[in-house]
């Protein structure tokens, strides 16, 4: 059977640890005789991860080690997110309604939603995640501040990377165990084995784009 990307995590064991990096393209200049700086923020930013499982026997390692050999180093892709943020602070958590984007042609750092419950206090709390689109077109974004939704359900939520396309109105916006497209960043994959017979695996990622 052929595989088919994006490829999900295993399951058969959690993540023992998760690094995940916010990482932007900002050019500094710094004067040698006064120190003035200046910024320059390119359009530039992507989620970088790396992950280390639990050591683990044969049985469960055999499953990862396939997993990280069937993408091919940087061919293939996968989804990921933040296992601990899979569930949101705020009520969305328990009372999401059926969000869904509000309105075309959407760009920068914030974006329109509707389909909230009215007048929820918290809907989205900061450090909570979204995804927009699903499978390879899985986007990962970060809720910067604090949402609420107004009388008719509609939200402005701050987020970051910035919009990398402009979403379809009415399209889903996911508020639990959102994902990103990530993949490998470097076209080996290695596992070492101890005298008990234990495996110890690690990968690192970046985002997809």
């Amino acid at each position: 059977m052929a595989i088919t990307y994006p490829l999900a995590l295993p399951t058969v064991t959690g993540i023992a640890q998760i690094t995940l990096t916010a990482r932007n393209s900002v050019a500094v200049t710094s004067s040698p005789f006064t120190f003035k700086q200046q910024i320059l923020q390119h359009q530039g930013s992507r989620w970088e991860a790396t992950v280390t499982l639990p050591p683990m026997q044969r049985a469960n390692a055999e499953t990862w080690i396939s997993f990280l050999i069937s993408l091919y180093g940087q061919y293939g892709t996968f989804l990921l997110g933040d296992p601990i943020g899979a569930t949101a602070r705020g009520s969305a958590a328990t009372t999401p309604g059926t969000p869904l984007v509000n309105g075309a042609s959407q760009t920068g750092n914030t974006l329109n939603i509707d389909g909230a419950p009215n007048s929820a206090t918290g809907y989205l709390k900061a450090g909570d995640y979204i995804q927009l689109g699903s499978a390879s077109t899985s986007q990962l974004y970060k809720v910067l501040a604090d949402a609420n939704s107004n009388g008719s359900g509609e939200v402005s939520v701050d987020i970051w990377p910035a919009l990398r396309s402009s979403p379809t109105d009415n399209s889903t916006v996911v508020v639990s165990s959102a994902k990103g497209l990530f993949r490998l960043t470097t076209p080996e994959s290695s596992f070492s084995i101890d005298t008990a017979s234990f495996y110890g695996l690690a990968f690192a990622a970046v985002e997809s784009l």
